[in-house]
């Protein structure tokens, strides 16, 4: 079977290698009998999978122990309210930097809950195509937060440098650039990610999160199951977790342990984007990025070409070389190459070739 270049968005790409072991596994893990979605999550043989999730999560990421690693389910859509609900207080002010469609929704969450919000810096007026300047961020000293998405998958930007605030309050959604490069992890007061794009399957939100955070959540009324400190008391284990999300989790961390760590993986992800970015770059305007050049993320690269007859022969030629998911988002149009941690570097030389062949036999129509 010949597998497809897969640039979908997310769920995304996942390491072949562990697709493998996990076919293998399948049926009997670790001698059990059973498969590992079969088993108890209360079981030795699933917690040994669920603490080593834990252990090479906080390896990779240099971790230090002042914080909780939580293994959460509901999507990071989930954490927009949760957020807010554990760490806002009536005297304090949820801070936004909206830069795409899922700021945007966290923000949204923590009105619907009638808490005092506030908007430190958008680009919304050009169609989120660049990340703010730090210097041009509104942050008080009466914020319970400063919130971020690190990556916007939409509108293919990404933060280079991350703000620094008071008492470290900086909260950040990395569901799209998690684990794709080295992180100042005491930088943040927490960081959460979906799984589906850069961790493994969908299923599965991990929570990084600084352990004095759980004090704000003491005597407040919030439900049993959307408290931070109710699963950071069980280990993640409060009710039945996504046991197969979780070990698959685990799968994808020692495959980036294997390839030198997220420093190594930071290095492919360089080259892997360059491929892209320079066809782009040298098509003289055929192709035409929608992020701004400091902004550009290396995970998700969007562009588009001089008209939507041409950006639709683009996609129908690229389907039929065997290239999927390279729609670009209703939002921006065009099109879009999600170069995640498991997309490999042959498949997006195989698109910048694709790319320079499309714009040679098509450059007259523009």
């Amino acid at each position: 079977m010949k597998r497809t270049y897969n640039f979908n968005a997310g769920p995304s790409a996942l390491p072949e290698e562990v697709l493998q072991i996990a076919q293998k596994e399948l049926l009997d893990f670790n001698q059990t009998g059973m498969s590992v979605m079969e088993l108890s999550h209360r079981s030795k043989d699933f917690e040994n999978v669920h603490n080593e999730a834990q252990r090479l999560l906080k390896q990779l990421l240099a971790i230090p122990d002042n914080y909780e690693i939580l293994f959460l389910q509901g999507g990071a859509s989930l954490q927009f309210p949760m957020i807010p609900m554990n760490f806002l207080s009536e005297d304090q002010v949820g801070n936004y930097v909206l830069t795409g469609v899922w700021s945007e929704k966290a923000l949204k969450e923590a009105k619907i809950l009638g808490l005092p919000t506030a908007i430190a810096a958008s680009t919304k007026e050009t169609n989120y195509d660049r990340i703010p300047n730090l210097s041009e961020l509104a942050v008080s000293p009466d914020d319970g937060y400063l919130h971020i998405t690190s990556n916007n998958t939409i509108y293919g930007t990404q933060w280079k440098e991350y703000p620094k605030v008071k008492d470290n309050l900086l909260i950040a959604d990395m569901s799209s650039d998690i684990l794709s490069k080295p992180l100042p992890i005491e930088n943040f007061a927490m960081i959460y990610a979906g799984a589906q794009k850069n961790l493994g399957p969908s299923g599965v939100t991990v929570v990084i999160l600084r352990k004095d955070l759980l004090e704000k959540t003491l005597n407040k009324q919030i439900p049993t199951m959307l408290r931070y400190d109710t699963h950071a008391k069980n280990n993640s284990l409060y009710n039945t977790p996504p046991t197969f999300s979780i070990y698959m989790l685990n799968k994808v961390l020692q495959w980036v342990s294997e390839r030198g760590g997220v420093t190594g993986i930071s290095k492919e992800n360089e080259l892997k984007a360059s491929l892209i970015y320079d066809a782009i770059d040298e098509s003289n305007g055929f192709y035409k990025g929608h992020a701004l050049n400091n902004s550009r993320s290396l995970m998700n690269i969007t562009f588009n070409l001089a008209s939507e007859e041409l950006s639709k022969k683009f996609l129908s030629e690229a389907k039929e070389a065997g290239f999927v998911g390279l729609n670009g988002h209703r939002s921006v149009g065009g099109c879009r190459a999600s170069t995640y941690n498991a997309v490999p570097y042959e498949a997006c030389k195989a698109l910048q070739q694709f790319m320079l062949k499309f714009k040679q036999e098509n450059s007259t129509s523009m």
